[in-house]
């Protein structure tokens, strides 16, 4: 079982480094967007990483997470990340639980799956495409296929599946947002929306 205490310090892990690589992640998208992204994700993570710290179960900070990203204002991240805790709350089934102040790895593992079943409602992009999902669609399946039940090694899955996500944008030609303008000109950089949800995913596994 996981408990409270042990998801919330994941949870501010994960937010940590986002935060840490803002002006790296900023330097990214200088190069084919608007410069913005790493102010953006900083402001996103400070706002689930506050809601580690509210009252009631597990799944009541997910709610309140995903409510506290909904209230900054980002362009298209702010409401991608929003969709994807939305999901990750969704996943936390509380029935037979006495007071959610913890949760099996299984439970863990659903959240993850129903995360990505919400951001299928809210973007088309898939894995190529040069976008935040090259590192959440195989870091999610990475958590959700762990054939075991051991925290540190299902996060460190996630972690490694994101991370070669993420850099295997560098090959790609962008085909969402701003960038798209630049076709083959991206070749050759990360993607920061993947490198952004890559920190997340390294982030969670951490100190684990």
């Amino acid at each position: 079982m996981i408990s409270k205490a042990t998801f919330v310090s994941i949870f501010k892990n994960a937010a940590d480094a986002i935060i840490s690589a803002k002006d790296e992640l900023t330097a990214i998208d200088a190069r084919f967007g608007d410069a913005d992204h790493g102010v953006t994700m900083e402001k996103i993570a400070a706002a689930f990483r506050d809601a580690m710290d509210g009252e009631g179960s597990i799944k009541n900070i997910m709610e309140q997470a995903a409510s506290a990203i909904m209230n900054n204002h980002g362009g298209s991240a702010v409401p991608l990340w929003n969709t994807f805790f939305e999901g990750l709350a969704m996943g936390v089934d509380e029935q037979g639980q006495e007071t959610g102040m913890e949760i099996s790895e299984d439970t863990f593992k659903r959240m993850f799956s129903a995360a990505l079943d919400e951001m299928k409602g809210i973007t088309q992009a898939k894995v190529g495409d040069k976008t935040m999902m090259d590192a959440l669609i195989p870091g999610a399946q990475a958590i959700v296929n762990f054939p075991g039940d051991n925290i540190n090694e299902i996060l460190k899955a996630g972690a490694d599946a994101a991370k070669q996500g993420a850099e295997a944008t560098a090959n790609f030609v962008s085909k969402f947002g701003r960038a798209k303008i630049y076709k083959e000109a991206t070749i050759g950089t990360i993607d920061c929306g993947a490198m952004s949800m890559m920190l997340f995913f390294t982030g969670l596994s951490k100190n684990t």
